[in-house]
């Protein structure tokens, strides 16, 4: 909830005063100013002292006039050039702005920095805290004030927030361009001002926020992260929207003409680039694709395995869970449980810190299934990092064997072996820091089992990773396949005489999965395919004896294993 702040004058402090001028917080007041909704934003501002936050800069601004024609939005407004847009001076701390909706400017902040490359989606992990705050410090250098501190809830609603506005963003950029009267005036959109539409988009017809609302914090943010005019504009694209809602009017694509006119209508409908429509429509059917899209496009669902190595069982890990309020499912794996939100309560719980369970999907933990490993067995993970299968393998031995955990990235080596030594397993596992396909040339030992979770294309975990659609290019399929027969040429040489290689991806692109078995198989004729019907469950079991897990089948990631048997001779 945005705090409540009393109307008192609108002028700015003096630098250094620690005076607190609130504004109303009334959304009644605050469309005081006409029909249109929009006027001079009546701004909450505090300043905090140096010698607590450092140094900062205010801000000013001029209301302008609304920039609309009949036929729509005709230009991006700007500022006139005789008006300064320097900031009005240096401060003896931060502007604090306590009536923009702070977890709507952190969303804007975060997006700008996903397209640039410089962040993920997902807010959650172990430091939300810390995360909360440094996204402030993101707030502060890119709009040039702070808002107030993102609670634990705040904390969750930028990530559904950034994570949907993501997922949905080809569907929202063609609505945006379709209520410009020029497609040039989306083209050369000032990319802030862009996040925050595609937010006012998203929350109006994905997360059915109430029209009044969206509009009026989405302009506020507008007017006071860049200027009264941007306000304007984004008042009157989102008004607009919210008519042709009404109306059940959007003006959205035809599904009609040849396979390609229909799989780029689908691609805006379901906001996946085009190539991977065509692809899954050839692998899947029509319905089956369709079905895959509105899986990814959905909240994820989280599963947590409880970390027996350390003697807890599924029974204390609910009873836990029932204490913080987290509601759950059990899985058909009897170390899992599943979650469809809650994460923050778990981490905030502390059950990762303790060492009680870790995030792991059931997807993978089947993967750990298929290699099976027994107490005594000696075992490579030749891609071990960030480490889930290795943890979880190792948990599986009884303290009897080892596991070698190799990875060419160091630094997401050392945080598996924090991860270990928090689980107690440190002892059953060595890391190895080198490229697989080198180190292999240079040694000579061998394993009763070789577990190679191969780089991929990820096809499999849109649903978790909202920006990977948008990262991938089919072009890499073919370096990827590349890749992953040089490195299963580099495991098959660890593996002893009779040993197994196990080769799994968490993708569901036949390329990267079943045609590379087979041709593996014919580089390699001392390997043979073992079924893995006696290690999962019938239900992921393939005609070919693979495992494989599907989204839309299993409500789980999409993933895939194969087991090959190394002949005697």
């Amino acid at each position: 909830m945005e705090g409540f702040a009393p109307a008192i004058s609108p002028f700015r402090p003096r630098a250094g005063s620690l005076l607190l001028l609130l504004a109303a917080d009334s959304s009644a007041a605050r469309r005081s100013s006409g029909a249109s909704g929009v006027g001079v934003p009546r701004v909450a501002w505090m300043r905090v002292p140096a010698e607590q936050v450092g140094v900062g800069f205010g801000s000013t601004g001029v209301e302008r006039p609304h920039l609309v024609d009949q036929q729509g939005i005709t230009r991006v407004p700007k500022l006139d050039p005789t008006i300064s847009t320097k900031r009005g001076g240096r401060s003896h701390g931060p502007v604090i702005n306590l009536e923009v909706s702070h977890h709507r400017a952190v969303a804007a902040v975060r997006l700008l920095r996903i397209e640039k490359g410089k962040a993920f989606v997902d807010l959650l992990n172990e430091k939300a805290n810390d995360s909360g705050e440094n996204e402030m410090g993101y707030v502060e250098r890119t709009l040039g004030f702070s808002t107030r501190h993102l609670e634990d809830r705040d904390i969750r609603l930028v990530t559904v927030i950034v994570a949907g506005t993501v997922r949905w963003k080809r569907y929202l950029d063609y609505l945006i361009m379709s209520l410009c009267s020029e497609e040039k005036v989306f083209r050369e959109m000032e990319p802030l001002l862009l996040q925050i539409l595609r937010i006012g988009f998203f929350e109006i017809l994905k997360l059915n926020v109430p029209a009044y609302a969206a509009v009026d914090e989405n302009v506020r943010l507008a007017k006071v992260a860049l200027r009264p005019g941007a306000g304007n504009m984004v008042n009157a694209i989102l008004r607009k929207l919210v008519v042709l809602k009404e109306t059940n009017s959007l003006p959205l694509p035809k599904i009609e003409g040849d396979d390609r006119a229909q799989a780029r209508a689908l691609s805006i409908i379901y906001s996946h680039p085009v190539w991977m429509v065509r692809r899954w429509i050839r692998f899947l059917g029509k319905d089956e694709a369709l079905r895959l899209m509105s899986w990814n496009n959905s909240d994820p669902y989280f599963s947590l395995r409880v970390n027996t190595s350390k003697g807890y069982r599924r029974a204390e890990l609910v009873k836990r869970l029932e204490s913080l309020q987290v509601h759950y499912e059990e899985s058909i794996m009897d170390e899992f449980v599943r979650l469809r939100e809650g994460m923050q309560a778990v981490l905030q719980g502390g059950l990762l810190k303790e060492g009680m369970c870790a995030v792991q999907d059931e997807s993978a933990g089947l993967v750990v299934y298929v290699v099976d490993p027994q107490p005594g067995e000696t075992i490579v993970d030749c891609c071990a990092a960030p480490g889930g299968k290795t943890l979880f393998m190792a948990s599986r031995l009884s303290g009897q064997g080892k596991i070698w955990a190799l990875d060419v990235n160091k630094g997401r080596l050392r945080i598996l072996m924090d991860a270990a030594k928090l689980h107690g397993l440190d002892d059953m596992i060595t890391d190895i820091h080198a490229d697989l396909r080198l180190y292999v040339k240079e040694s000579a030992v061998q394993y009763d089992k070789v577990l190679l979770d191969a780089p991929c294309s990820g096809l499999g975990v849109l649903s978790k990773r909202a920006d990977l659609r948008w990262n991938r290019q089919y072009e890499d399929l073919e370096e990827l396949t590349c890749l992953q027969d040089e490195l299963l040429d580099a495991a098959s040489m660890l593996v002893k005489p009779g040993g197994i290689l196990i080769y799994s991806t968490c993708s569901i692109d036949p390329e990267e999965n079943e045609k590379r078995i087979a041709a593996f198989i014919q580089r390699h004729p001392e390997f043979a395919p073992q079924s893995v019907r006696e290690y999962v469950p019938t239900e992921f079991v393939t005609e070919e004896g693979f495992y494989s897990s599907s989204p839309t089948k299993h409500s789980m990631d999409g993933a895939f294993a194969a087991r090959l048997v190394r002949s005697m001779h």
